[in-house]
């Protein structure tokens, strides 16, 4: 009789540790979802901060900010932009940046694709 006893708290156990491990695997998608929220509004933040710091009046006597734009005499150069630098910015931080998953976090380390594309 205590034989069948013990055959059956193992079989709950094993019912339990399943359930454990169905609700681990669902709170690291529910924390890995959070994580790119967090850091996508962190971007979106810093990106409207910019935009507010861009809108305020200028001060008497400070510079103004001159325009991109190209004269006819000149060439436009190989320097990197921006949109490159946020790029690998966004890489760095641990987000994909390859056309394949872009957006979503990099959980296995680096992405080939993704080294491809700054590599260009």
């Amino acid at each position: 009789m205590e034989k069948k006893n013990i055959f059956v708290q193992i079989q709950e156990m094993e019912t339990q540790m399943g359930q454990l491990h169905s609700d681990l695997g669902e709170m690291k998608l529910v924390i890995k979802e959070l994580l790119e929220e967090n850091n996508r509004l962190m971007l979106e933040n810093e990106r409207l901060r910019k935009i507010l710091k861009e809108a305020l009046p200028v001060e008497e006597g400070s510079l103004l900010p001159k325009p991109d734009v190209l004269l006819e005499n000149d060439q436009p150069s190989d320097v990197v932009g921006e949109g490159y630098d946020n790029l690998a910015r966004l890489y760095h931080e641990g987000f994909h940046i390859c056309n394949v998953y872009y957006g979503h976090l990099r959980t296995e380390g680096d992405c080939l694709f993704c080294l491809s594309f700054l590599n260009k």
